[in-house]
């Protein structure tokens, strides 16, 4: 909450004096050239009448300037955003709140708030009479289907005199930041059989494995279940020891995203590569939702910043905060300057990364081969392939051969990948089915790749 209107130091008195009549209105500029012109005529004509008049025309618009910037008015303002998250294409709402914090009523107050103009309008309200101690509230919406970060502010308010020959403005110092993240789209449990720790069926029977002996032994503690002593191991320790408890081992599952520029063409909210940030954004939130410890990776090799070494974890108080650092992330990711998936590559051969999700761009036969080896460190991998030739295309068009995208979609079949092509407008959680599907009739067919 900042106050507006400060009184200003006395030797800023003459700048300011100068602000407010710059002030000036076209009505003030008018009067106050009318009353030079007559006062200028008078003095060639000798009339002294006329004198007057152009005196008072003259004089008028000064003292309204002068008194308007002499208005010790104290007012508040704060604003609030309802949310401050909103997926692409949809509203939020601003609330603006105008508090009097002094004693005296305030006059008419013309309250203007700084917005980009990817969200709309500048919006603008007229306040009337605020009592002391009094307090107004107003809203407007704001609308944008381009993702990022857009700033808010700062608030501007505008005071003018009861004639309207002087207007000034006073800025509030604070401003907020709407972010407008990728849209998500709901997609339900499919059964994806050879992923790491399982999923669905797989999972539920990884985690009945909880609590479950090994023989590892430990140090007897007070309130250890005497049937747990394992006595071959005290016998050898000469103290009390139990087995351990084994601890489920979380399902994992990082999310690649193609960003190369090369690899994309077109722009705009419905361009491929706004489908695949959108992709990676429902894929994550899913994946988070069905207890999944969850990565968001790009093709620099990049993570979200903040996620521990195997990401995310889902099922838990904190999956919100996680889901909501990574849409952040997503909001404002653009293409990168890289021209291959190495360095993504370097980062998956460390270790097992369970089910692997890519979204991915145009591939050439070399980047097509780079891809098809991440599936050896992957329990399960599925690659949703976009075709940026068919994305370009306008409607009755029609597209190229796309020789090269069906090539880079075989070569990753052949690397055990569920891979599926992305046509234009397709929807993720139809294709999200159709990996199920596919990938169950690889089960089936004893290890051969099953047609989408």
């Amino acid at each position: 909450m900042t106050t507006a209107g400060p009184a200003p130091a006395p030797e800023q008195d003459k700048g300011g004096l100068r602000t407010a009549l710059a002030g000036l209105t076209t009505r003030g500029r008018s009067f106050l050239a009318a009353g030079v012109a007559a006062a200028v005529c008078a003095y060639v004509l000798g009339q002294s009448d006329l004198l007057r008049v152009g005196l008072l025309l003259a004089v008028l618009p000064l003292v309204c300037a002068i008194v308007l910037y002499r208005t010790r008015y104290r007012v508040a303002g704060s604003r609030r955003l309802s949310p401050a998250r909103v997926p692409a294409g949809s509203e939020a709402r601003v609330h603006l709140r105008m508090d009097n914090v002094s004693r005296l009523p305030t006059g008419l107050l013309m309250l203007q708030d700084r917005v980009p103009y990817v969200l709309g309008p500048r919006p603008r309200f007229v306040l009337d009479r605020v009592e002391a101690g009094g307090r107004r509230e107003v809203s407007y919406r704001v609308r944008s289907d381009l993702r990022g970060r857009y700033p808010l502010g700062p608030l501007q308010l505008r005071l003018t005199d009861p004639f309207g020959m002087c207007e000034l403005t006073r800025s509030f110092s604070t401003y907020d930041t709407l972010t407008v993240i990728p849209r998500v789209e709901p997609l339900a449990p499919v059964r994806l059989g050879g992923e790491a720790k399982g999923y669905g069926d797989g999972r539920q029977r990884s985690l009945a494995l909880a609590g479950e002996d090994d023989m590892i032994p430990r140090g007897y503690r007070h309130g250890d279940d005497l049937r747990r002593v394992h006595w071959r191991s005290t016998a050898r320790y000469g103290e009390l020891m139990v087995r351990r408890e084994e601890q489920p081992q979380r399902a994992r599952c990082t999310v690649l995203l193609d960003t190369r520029a090369e690899a994309y063409l077109g722009a705009g909210p419905d361009s491929g590569f706004e489908w695949a940030v959108s992709g990676a954004a429902s894929m994550l939130v899913h994946m988070l939702e069905r207890g999944f410890s969850v990565r968001l990776l790009t093709d620099t090799g990049s993570s979200v910043p903040g996620e521990g070494t195997d990401g995310f974890a889902g099922a838990r108080q904190e999956s919100a905060d996680a889901a909501g650092l990574m849409m952040d992330t997503l909001a404002v990711i653009d293409h990168s300057e890289g021209t291959g998936l190495s360095p993504a590559y370097d980062v998956l051969r460390g270790g097992n990364e369970g089910l692997l999700v890519a979204f991915l761009g145009d591939l050439d036969e070399e980047q097509a081969t780079v891809v098809g080896k991440m599936r050896q460190r992957s329990g399960g991998a599925v690659a949703f392939l976009l075709d940026s030739e068919t994305w370009t295309t306008e409607p009755g068009e029609v597209p190229g051969a796309g020789g090269a995208g069906e090539e880079s979609l075989r070569l990753l079949r052949e690397a055990s990948w569920t891979a599926l092509t992305v046509p234009r407008g397709a929807s993720l959680t139809d294709l999200w089915r159709q990996a199920g599907r596919q990938r169950t009739g690889v089960l089936s067919g004893g290890g051969r790749e099953g047609r989408s």
